[in-house]
């Protein structure tokens, strides 16, 4: 099986059941095997966008403590290659979970992005020019 990546998106759709997604994200939620990995920016990302939804952020939260979700990304030790990505994205922009999200499928070659965004697929390259294999909704389609 390969290494899942979460992205925002389909944590919030999951946690979300007025989401667009919702259905899509619960079906994938139950095919994946945990740990999903992923990066505090997109945790942080989550808690934000479920503030106003019941149990929001300690909902997300309950996904790590339960580790369905598991933070394997150590920003620190990345920060060069995550600027070098952010520099290389600026015009669209692409922000700290993308750039985080990339370098972990850079680190992780045998990997999937989960994900509603498909600037994983179109857009963004791991190691230069590699597509990013990805896991979307169908449909999906460039954020505005």
């Amino acid at each position: 099986m390969k290494v899942v990546l979460a992205d925002t998106g389909p944590i919030v759709a999951f946690l979300n059941g007025r989401d667009r997604h919702h259905a899509w994200a619960v079906g994938v939620f139950k095919q994946l095997r945990p740990p999903l990995l992923t990066c505090e920016a997109v945790l942080s990302e989550a808690v934000f966008l479920l503030r106003l939804a019941p149990g929001g952020g300690d909902r997300v939260m309950d996904l790590v403590s339960r580790g369905v979700l598991q933070v394997t990304f150590d920003l620190h030790g990345e920060v060069a290659a995550v600027s070098g990505l952010l520099r290389r994205y600026r015009s669209l922009p692409m922000d700290m979970a993308d750039a985080c999200l990339v370098r972990m499928s850079e680190l992780h070659g045998d990997c999937v992005v989960l994900t509603v965004d498909s600037e994983f697929r179109d857009i963004y390259r791991r190691n230069g020019r590699q597509v990013i294999p990805t896991l979307l909704p169908p449909g999906s389609r460039r954020r505005p």
